[in-house]
């Protein structure tokens, strides 16, 4: 039997102020639908964040309505798991009757201990939890630590297995040595939120949601990673989904994910990036350092229309002129209000709005409140 694995899609995300809903559609309906058209997986498994925000933006709601209309016209079951930044009720409006379409949406503890069967598959479905919602559930106040709640968890898992089935699990949360990158938060703070891999050795597959790199988690875990990259720091990563296939051994292949606009780290003079640009506009989006040895006048006005979706200009001259310098002391402590008002009026050519910092304050806030 086959599944196919994916994550974190972050519907409604945006990329240093832009919205990434069109790079989003591009990915449902040019990669993710063509996959199941391709392979005709045994189910589809969706491992957390959905959305980017637990209040989700109409466009991003529609955006997932459209998937799970498709999941039905294509008779393809799903079990799809809240994450961190998913808001559970909202996500969980309709379960019952899209259960019985074999889509199971799963953002309640109680529900993660009665697996969804597929085939020849029991699928133990767990949403993304907090350590104190886990001991509350158990009623055991000794578990402390991601490590000891996930652990117990399994061992309630392990009590439903069949033994003539194969067993996956699908869940969010931080693995021990996994590789993170800047666009995603640490659930926990100092590693309390890490859990140990062989957690998951008594399952034959664990999908993972989380972390935005796909990567191994130890001998059975596995992050599908996040289909598009969702920070500069991601523009090294090759971004996939992952196609399962449980028979006497488990396999997984990487199919690939081609984006409709890229994340790139570019460098050059400031000539040799227009000249790039005059002949061959890029509409990636992009983060641009200049190497010249002399400061450029206003590069980023001037390249944007050749780069309509530039990022950011940093300048190799900039940076050596005022390393270890109060300058560099100076930025480093300016607020995040002020470092926020000089990226609008330098790189977007905008003056900062008491809405715009009052959105800044707002989204601030949530992701403070998401990272605890």
């Amino acid at each position: 039997m086959q599944l196919l694995h994916i994550a974190d899609l972050h519907f409604g995300r945006l990329l240093y102020g832009r919205s990434l809903m069109d790079d989003q559609r591009h990915f449902v309906r040019q990669s993710l639908l063509p996959a199941l058209d391709e392979y005709k997986p045994d189910a589809l498994l969706i491992a957390g964040d959905l959305y980017d925000r637990q209040i989700a933006s109409v466009d991003a709601i529609h955006l997932f309505d459209e998937l799970i209309d498709a999941l039905c016209e294509r008779s393809i079951p799903a079990v799809i798991i809240s994450g961190n930044h998913d808001s559970p009720d909202r996500i969980a409006v309709g379960k019952s009757l899209l259960a019985r379409h074999g889509i199971h949406i799963i953002t309640e503890l109680k529900d993660a201990f009665t697996p969804v069967e597929i085939g020849n598959i029991q699928i133990f479905p767990l949403p993304y939890f907090e350590n104190a919602q886990m001991r509350d559930f158990l009623g055991d106040e000794t578990l402390r630590g991601a490590g000891a709640c996930m652990r117990a968890a399994v061992e309630k898992m392990e009590k439903a297995f069949d033994p003539a089935k194969k067993h996956v699990l699908v869940a969010h949360c931080f693995a021990a040595g996994a590789s993170t990158s800047d666009s995603e938060s640490r659930l926990f703070v100092g590693g309390a939120g890490d859990v140990p891999t062989d957690v998951f050795s008594p399952f034959d597959y664990a999908a993972l949601g989380h972390l935005h790199a796909a990567q191994r988690a130890g001998d059975t875990a596995r992050y599908a990673g996040s289909p598009l990259k969702y920070s500069v720091d991601e523009a090294h990563q090759k971004k996939s989904m992952t196609l399962v296939t449980l028979g006497d051994t488990v396999e997984t292949t990487c199919i690939p994910v081609t984006p409709l606009h890229d994340v790139k780290r570019i460098e050059g003079t400031f000539a040799a990036l227009l000249e790039n640009g005059q002949a061959a506009p890029n509409e990636d989006y992009v983060e641009i350092l200049l190497t010249d040895d002399e400061p450029v006048f206003r590069p980023a006005d001037r390249l944007r229309p050749y780069y309509p979706n530039v990022l950011g200009v940093r300048s190799t001259w900039f940076l050596k002129q005022h390393a270890g310098t109060q300058a560099e002391a100076d930025l480093h402590s300016r607020s995040r209000a002020e470092l926020f008002r000089g990226f609008l009026k330098e790189v977007c050519g905008e003056e900062a709005q008491p809405e715009d910092e009052a959105l800044l304050a707002e989204i601030l806030k949530e992701l403070e409140g998401d990272a605890t």
